[in-house]
């Protein structure tokens, strides 16, 4: 019998708990994976408390998107996957489980040199830096000013900022100075003073702002030194940037990512995959905890923790 962690109502970290639940097999152009480990995401949380709007919960919810593991079977139709491969998995609701079925399009093939832990990292993080990258055509000549470096999805802005042949100043607090530094980017504090410090660290300008951080200074600096609004992107505070002027993705906006947005974030996962086993793109990895344990790995995210957190079942 395979197990998956639900919810049945929407509160703290305790909220989660783990159940026995039925595997259907695949269907045409599905497959099934053994998940060896599922990647735990802010969204995750967000869904969780209610801090993000779902709606009413109305059955046993499940939880995560991101996973790794190995194919056990595959539906009528689908090529390029077989039993026994091992996958890295995205969008695929209910990743906190033994075992998931979904369509094989959200299913590629993970090198042997990328582990389960880092596959199950990269889904959220890289598909959302890859295609706010690419909504915003960042390349080369471009001076990008990143809020909240050191996370999972800043870490992925900077290294394909810098593939790409940005320039990137990222803020961050100093205890993780030596973190942006070694992804390639200029780390700057955030806090008071923060735009004097931006206008040293980059004197010829910038001309492009990703705000992961989702603070008012995030979006007021970017605000002051971005020439062109159309050129600032919120991933957090979606839902005020019609307001301001500026872009958002996902991050609360009520305006659904376009399909060409949803094909990067898609495309990212290969790419990424590919550049993961050339040694040219890396994922930081926090604490492993056991698949029973995944309230605690909540209570670790909302308290903040250093790398990304992966539950193993």
């Amino acid at each position: 019998m395979a197990q998956a962690i639900v919810y049945t109502e929407f509160g703290a970290p305790d909220v989660l708990t783990l159940v026995d639940i039925d595997v259907p097999p695949p269907a045409a152009g599905e497959v099934a994976v053994r998940i060896e480990a599922a990647g735990v995401n802010p969204i995750d949380a967000k869904l969780r408390s209610g801090k993000r709007h779902s709606g009413e919960i109305t059955s046993p919810r499940r939880v995560g998107a991101d996973a790794a593991g190995v194919v056990t079977a595959v539906g009528e139709g689908v090529e390029g996957l077989r039993v026994g491969e091992h996958v890295a998995v995205f969008a695929a609701p209910g990743s906190y489980a033994t075992e998931v079925v979904m369509p094989a399009t959200h299913v590629v093939p993970r090198p042997p040199a990328v582990s389960a832990a880092e596959g199950a990292a990269l889904g959220v993080p890289v598909g959302t830096a890859y295609q706010t990258l690419r909504s915003l055509s960042v390349g080369e000549g471009d001076t990008l000013l990143l809020h909240a470096g050191s996370g999972a999805v800043g870490q992925a802005v900077i290294q394909y900022a810098v593939l790409w042949g940005a320039r990137v100043v990222a803020t961050s607090s100093p205890r993780r100075f030596d973190r942006v530094r070694e992804l390639g980017a200029t780390p700057v504090e955030y806090g008071d003073g923060l735009i004097d410090r931006v206008r040293d660290a980059a004197p010829r300008g910038v001309t492009v702002a990703i705000d992961a951080a989702g603070t008012d200074e995030a979006l007021e600096v970017s605000e002051e030194l971005v020439a062109e609004k159309a050129r600032i992107a919120t991933l957090v505070r979606g839902r005020d940037a019609a307001g301001r002027g500026i872009r958002a993705f996902s991050g609360g906006s009520p305006v659904p990512l376009t399909p060409q947005q949803l094909a990067w974030r898609a495309e990212a996962m290969p790419v990424t995959l590919a550049l993961m086993a050339a040694g040219r793109f890396a994922v930081e990895l926090g604490p492993s905890l056991p698949l029973t344990e995944a309230a605690e790995a909540h209570r670790l995210l909302e308290g903040g923790v250093d790398g990304k957190i992966v539950l193993v079942p």
